[in-house]
C-alpha cells in the first residue's frame, strides 16, 4: 500500500503569507497546490476534476481576495455539490462573514495573525472529519 500525502489547495492573495503557509505545510509532508486568488483556485479545481490529477483533501482559503472571496469559493463549491472541507483564514472580525461560513459548512475559521500550529490543527481536524464521514 502506498502512502498518499494529504493534498491541500491553498488560495491566498498575499504572496508572503501564501509562501509562509505553503512552506510550513510542505515541511509537514503535505502536497500543496497554490492559487493567487479564488478565481485561480476555482480554475485549478475545474481542471483537476476533468483530468487524472488527484483532487484536494482540503482547501485553505483566505476570505478577502480579489475576484472570488473565500466565501465565494465556498459557495461555488457547495452549489456544485463538492463537499471537500474548507478552512477559511482571515484578518477581519465580521460576524456576517462567519455566519455565511458556518451556513455554507466551512470546516474551520482561523484568524490572522495565526500561529501555524493553529492552522495545522484546523487542517488535520477537517481532513479527519471528512475521512470519518466517508467511512
Amino acid at each position: 500500500m502506498s502512502y498518499m500525502p494529504t493534498k491541500v489547495f491553498l488560495a491566498e492573495d498575499d504572496e508572503d503569507m501564501r509562501t509562509l503557509v505553503s512552506t510550513a505545510l510542505r515541511n509537514d509532508g503535505y502536497e500543496v497546490v497554490e492559487a493567487r486568488d479564488g478565481t485561480e483556485l476555482l480554475a485549478l479545481l475545474a481542471s483537476a476534476s476533468s483530468t487524472p490529477i488527484r483532487l484536494p483533501d482540503v482547501i485553505v482559503s483566505d476570505v478577502l481576495m480579489p475576484g472570488y472571496s473565500g466565501i465565494g469559493v465556498l459557495a461555488a463549491l457547495r452549489s456544485s455539490q463538492w463537499d471537500v472541507p474548507v478552512v477559511l483564514i482571515t484578518a477581519r472580525r465580521d460576524e456576517a462573514i462567519e455566519e455565511d461560513a458556518k451556513r455554507l459548512g466551512a470546516a474551520a475559521f482561523v484568524r490572522k495573525p495565526f500561529n501555524v500550529d493553529d492552522l495545522r490543527v484546523a487542517i488535520l481536524a477537517a481532513v479527519m472529519s471528512a475521512d470519518a464521514s466517508y467511512a
